[in-house]
């Protein structure tokens, strides 16, 4: 049974939620059965004054900040289901703003000292007053003892408790819209509950932070659009993280896009290209591009901080990405089709053509318009409203990726407001097509699966181990047997291989002419 404090808890939030008309809003009266809509109406008589404005996602957001780190987090998860909730609600939700008053100089002082083991004095030789804080931690500008310029990030003290006691009450919020809610079983209320837990546990220990920091920043370096700071691995702890302090300027500073040199367009253009890239080529991407969590620098440097939200997409998950965008811009429906189907994303008894029906609703519109006038992620959320008619199940990778890609959309075009996003995404959708689905590309996987055919023939025709031989394996030589097997697998695969590779070549010179 969940503690009695989880309950109070509870009881605390729905006020909150109450005071602002985000639990039974008004705009749900005209679908609510007569019952609920009476009890709606009541508990609209304790609402303030951040029920009378705004959409139903704009106070919810509001409502939500005021709830502190598993608050906000539930927001953030909630704004990746446009599928359920609709891209206008889902859109409000993405703006949450994680914002709090910095705890006292001393405290973070001592918290930094405790968590790397040693006298502050040590590590750096300068240390200043918080630039930001949010519900989780807060950060500093400091100089490391070499004269390195850093930002320190540091966990709020007693925050563990916080997140565990509200982590408590979400759960027993989620049995509750199991057991009471029908309608919310969509959502899987425990499995979505447990998946906002989740996060906030990792986010509570910085060196996963760290981590994925120091990965995506070999990933940002492949391409050049955007980098991300080193990490000072010495001022690493678990409730410490250390970068090296980001050239430029706060892409949130209204001056920011007013420096001298600043090449706009071409800064917009590699904002999108990063993000693609990083999901397209390396299946790993900033999730929380937002303009505080970018720096800009003359003529067009863009690096990355904040590495608390990291979106990973799997093969699947990437060829599926790039081929309904090269698709959509093609303006092949039945291949896009196709690609859902394939990829298990339609239930197999739904009609395919139906399905391309469907996609052609979401796609012709938007063919009349200028490139710029079209959101890339815009139109994959429209996509995703149509899963529920076609029972479609969507990973929550791809759903954050496109909530991600909305904001970088976004961003973009405030950079430079003739950006055209498609223009600017065909170099790395183009070449990821070209690699992944050329001839070549095919014959090389045909290659690999040759090769683990062979490889799995190979261990099929083995003994098992400890198996007694039949009669006739014993009477024969046992040299022999040694000696014929692996060659003959040896010449096949060798064959396989030659094979693939002499095809590869053709079809690369076929392509070249």
């Amino acid at each position: 049974m969940p503690r009695l404090g989880s309950y109070g808890r509870l009881a605390g939030a729905a006020l909150i939620l109450i005071r602002a008309d985000a639990l039974l809003p008004r705009e749900l009266d005209p679908l609510l059965p007569a019952g609920p809509r009476w009890i709606a109406r009541a508990l609209r008589l304790l609402s303030g004054r951040a029920a009378r404005t705004g959409r139903p996602g704009e106070r919810l957001a509001g409502a939500l900040e005021r709830l502190g780190p598993v608050g906000i987090k539930l927001g953030q998860f909630l704004s990746t289901r446009a599928d359920i909730f609709g891209a206008t609600f889902a859109e409000d939700l993405s703006r949450l703003k994680d914002r709090l008053d910095p705890f006292p100089l001393a405290a973070a002082k001592a918290e930094v000292a405790a968590a790397l083991g040693r006298p502050l004095a040590e590590v750096f030789a300068r240390f200043d007053e918080a630039i930001a804080g949010a519900s989780l931690a807060q950060a500093h500008r400091a100089e490391l003892v070499g004269g390195r310029q850093v930002a320190v990030k540091v966990l709020r003290p007693g925050i563990e408790r916080r997140v565990a006691a509200d982590a408590e009450a979400l759960r027993t919020a989620a049995d509750l819209a199991e057991a009471w809610a029908p309608a919310s079983r969509r959502l899987e209320p425990r499995a979505f509950a447990q998946t906002v837990v989740r996060a906030l546990e990792l986010e509570l220990d910085l060196r996963f932070e760290a981590a994925g920091a120091d990965e995506l920043r070999a990933v940002m370096a492949h391409d050049g659009f955007m980098r991300a700071p080193p990490v000072v691995w010495d001022g690493v702890a678990r409730r410490v993280l250390t970068l090296e302090w980001a050239p430029g300027a706060p892409l949130s500073d209204p001056a920011a896009l007013a420096a001298e040199g600043l090449d706009r367009p071409t800064l917009a253009n590699n904002l999108i290209r990063a993000f693609l890239a990083q999901a397209l080529d390396h299946g790993v991407f900033h999730a929380d591009l937002h303009e505080g969590n970018l720096f800009v620098a003359a003529p067009a440097r863009l690096t990355a901080v904040d590495f608390g939200i990291i979106g990973r997409l799997g093969p699947g998950e990437r060829r599926y990405l790039a081929e309904i965008l090269w698709g959509f811009l093609r303006r092949d429906y039945p291949r896009v089709s196709k690609v859902h189907f394939d990829a298990g994303y339609v239930p197999a008894h739904h009609d395919p053509a139906a399905f391309a029906q469907a996609l052609r609703a979401v796609g012709e519109p938007v063919f009349g318009l200028k490139a710029r006038e079209v959101s890339m992620g815009r139109l994959l959320a429209q996509l995703f409203q149509i899963t529920a008619l076609f029972e479609m199940r969507l990973r929550p990778e791809l759903v954050l990726l496109q909530k991600t890609m909305v904001t970088v959309e976004g961003v973009a075009r405030r950079i430079d407001p003739d950006n055209d996003i498609w223009a600017a995404a065909e170099p790395v959708v183009a070449r990821w097509i070209a690699r992944e689905l050329s001839p070549a590309a095919r014959v090389r996987e045909l290659a690999r699966e040759a090769r683990a055919a062979v490889s799995a023939l190979a261990r099929l025709s083995e003994p098992a181990t400890g198996a007694a031989p039949p009669p006739e394996a014993a009477e024969a030589s046992p040299s022999a047997t040694a000696n014929t097997h692996p060659a003959i697998w040896f010449l096949l695969g060798a064959s396989v291989s030659a094979l693939s590779f002499m095809a590869a070549v053709f079809f690369r010179l076929l392509m070249a002419r």
